[in-house]
């Protein structure tokens, strides 16, 4: 029997979970996403831009559903091209798309499992994660009712638990606070804090008042570009009194993607 080292049993490290270099995505035949570069770790990571600046498409990308059209992209560590095997990436992926598709007939837990099972999870260990997610999305209530009987909160709680049933190390979550109640937009922050602490989370979003109770730091894009990446306070403190905005983050965001758009034109 041979003796296995320690270095063998030492869970994988990563210098960042994802590395972007001039990355290219398109979104049918528009560049959408034009010569990105990024890098993003450990924590809770928003994704702030106007309608059509490249969001959704970089978080198609970043989940391996399209492939990018040129740059390179590296998640967990491995090389997403077009000759990479992804099926190791995508068991350390959670994916929260805006419309996600799904069987009206399942239970919350059908649901739940069978996303599990396509995530190739241990089949012993499938019945506790969906449990563990399901209670962490509070629906625990509703785990035996139909999806098609479920108000469309309800329904983006189940996609955030299908989205998190693995563990994952690298968790995608595009709107979804979309149709939660300020409630659930509390207790859904608190998950996202929750997570962050062992994962690396890119959350796009509209509401910048979630991205200051609830992320570290911000990448803004516009027009298929990186306009900022760093801190909230560092985004905060690029407005002022003039700038579109009812709060400093909202004022600071408008203020970075105006003077994009006016250096650009």
């Amino acid at each position: 029997m041979r003796t296995v080292s320690a270095a063998e049993t030492a869970p994988t490290t990563y210098a960042w979970a994802v590395e972007a270099a001039g990355l290219h995505v398109k979104a049918g035949r528009h560049l959408a996403v034009d010569g990105l570069d990024l890098r993003l770790g450990t924590g809770v990571h928003a994704l702030l831009g106007p309608n059509g600046a490249g969001k959704t498409t970089l978080m198609r990308a970043l989940a391996t559903v399209i492939k990018p059209a040129g740059g390179t992209l590296t998640l967990l560590g491995e090389a997403v091209d077009g000759r990479a095997d992804l099926r190791r990436v995508r068991r350390g992926l959670g994916y929260l798309p805006q419309q996600f598709g799904f069987y009206p007939r399942f239970t919350v837990r059908e649901f739940v499992e069978y996303m599990a099972w396509l995530k190739e999870m241990p089949k012993a260990e499938i019945p506790g994660a969906v449990q563990r997610a399901v209670d962490r999305v509070g629906l625990a209530a509703k785990a035996n009712a139909r999806m098609k009987t479920l108000s469309g909160g309800m329904l983006r709680r189940a996609g955030i638990a299908q989205a998190i049933v693995n563990d994952p190390a690298v968790l995608l979550l595009d709107e979804p606070t979309v149709g939660l109640d300020p409630e659930q937009r509390l207790d859904f922050r608190e998950l996202l804090r929750d997570v962050g602490v062992d994962s690396c989370v890119l959350v796009s979003t509209h509401l910048v008042e979630d991205v200051v109770a609830a992320c570290t730091d911000v990448v803004v894009m516009n027009e298929g570009r990186l306009v900022f990446d760093g801190p909230v306070d560092q985004m905060i403190e690029q407005g002022g009194e003039g700038d579109a905005g009812d709060s400093a983050a909202e004022r600071g965001y408008s203020a970075l993607v105006r003077r994009h758009r006016k250096a650009t034109r």
